[in-house]
């Protein structure tokens, strides 16, 4: 399908299994390639390429009526899933997997919306239904591991996390999600030690890379390794040069120290133009302003960032010391 983007992947298994039956596995292969690209942290476009490249025998997407129909539930649930139906689209789903249990597309679209629900122990026990063979497996058993912190089952997620680790020592994405949970707990020299195993695993650095660079600045800056911190951060915006988080996170940073003050205020600036309704960039504003002793400024946009996020505590806070100031 040249020229096409972010194709979907069931419309990717069906056009290349088609090929691949019809023993055009070269046909297949650039479909594969491409949505490994558009997916790369995507496990499933490592196997389909994998498939392409030893041959085998690849079965049709959908070998009967009975599991034509459960496709077709299984797509129409999908769509209202998108649409907020959530409750539909999972009746549908069930439906489908009446027809065809060993269904493990539709059964991840049961657990998400299951989540949504926040029905997380629901959730893990269709999850862990999928079987381990599947090519959904390694995607159903990290969101077991989210799940499994959400229900406060840490030492469960952890262990998951760092088996799944060791179990594919070439994928960083277990170590990336077993860094960002040990990080909300406030362990951050911890959390650096596991994303400094992360980014060993990955041999090019590249645009996808941001979010752990990011992720791992934090946990840096909050365990006073500041040039460590600020080169990620830097490195980040290198590959992502107008993100916002970023933007705010490092700007902010500075101006908290004292140092870069035009060009962190400029940042903040620019996160803020780009997410004008995020009460946390908008109190990084503020406080900045507070930082730099503009104060009648300070608290207009504090107003503004608590009206966003009423409920903080620490914004409310930054409001007080600019009105106090004023």
């Amino acid at each position: 399908i040249p020229g096409l983007q972010r194709v979907p992947l069931r419309m990717v298994e069906a056009v290349g299994g088609f090929y691949e039956r019809r023993g055009k596995p070269e046909s297949a292969r650039p479909l594969y390639v491409d949505y490994a690209e558009d997916n790369p942290d995507s496990i499933i476009g490592e196997m389909l390429l994998q498939r392409a490249k030893d041959g085998k025998k690849t079965p049709p997407i959908v070998a009967n009526a009975r599991e034509g129909m459960a496709e077709a539930l299984f797509h129409f649930a999908s769509a209202l899933q998108q649409e907020r139906s959530a409750d539909f689209a999972l009746a549908l789903t069930r439906l489908a997997l009446h027809l065809r249990p060993d269904f493990p597309a539709a059964q991840m679209l049961v657990g998400g919306i299951l989540e949504q629900q926040q029905r997380s122990e629901d959730a893990n026990k269709v999850y862990q239904a999928i079987k381990p063979d599947s090519w959904f497996s390694w995607s159903a058993r990290l969101r077991i591991a989210a799940n499994l912190e959400v229900l406060e089952k840490h030492d469960e997620a952890e262990a998951l996390l760092r088996a799944m680790a060791k179990e594919r020592p070439e994928r960083t994405d277990a170590l990336t999600q077993l860094g960002g949970m040990i990080r909300a707990k406030e362990r951050f020299a911890d959390a650096v030690l596991v994303y400094d195993e992360a980014m060993a695993r990955v041999k090019k650095v590249d645009q996808r890379h941001w979010p752990l660079l990011y992720a791992r600045g934090i946990a840096l800056e909050r365990s006073k390794q500041w040039p460590r911190a600020e080169a990620d951060f830097l490195r980040a915006l290198e590959l992502q040069p107008d993100q916002a988080y970023v933007l705010n996170y490092l700007g902010y940073s500075w101006i908290d120290r004292g140092e870069n003050l035009d060009r962190g205020m400029e940042m903040i600036r620019k996160a803020v133009e780009q997410r004008p309704n995020d009460g946390y960039i908008v109190d990084s504003l503020g406080w900045a302003h507070y930082r730099l002793g503009n104060y009648e400024k300070a608290a207009e946009h504090l107003e503004r960032a608590v009206e966003l996020r009423p409920q903080d505590p620490t914004i409310n806070d930054h409001l007080g010391d600019a009105y106090w100031k004023v």
